[in-house]
């Protein structure tokens, strides 16, 4: 899913971002990079139960704003304020 352009909600079965995992995505994770993205700028990773936390993590270590939502859920923008699942 990671860098493909796809919307995560026409996605029939999504599969969570963490490399070398294949379980269903039941998050999206959705981040910018505020250096070179506005707030309207959302990119989206997909997670299972087990790698919302980690993949939240990994972002927010980057000092990347991040929003994790329930799958298929749209985020317009992704404020600098975080929220954890």
């Amino acid at each position: 899913m990671i860098g493909l352009g796809l919307d995560p909600a026409e996605v029939l079965d999504p599969i969570c971002s963490r490399a070398g995992c294949r379980e269903a995505a039941a998050w999206n994770v959705n981040w910018r990079n505020p250096r070179i993205h506005t707030a309207d700028r959302v990119k989206v990773w997909l997670a299972c139960d087990d790698h919302a936390d980690y993949l939240r993590d990994y972002l927010e270590a980057r000092d990347f704003p991040v929003l994790v939502t329930a799958v298929g859920t749209t985020v317009d923008r992704v404020p600098d304020v975080t929220s954890r699942a």
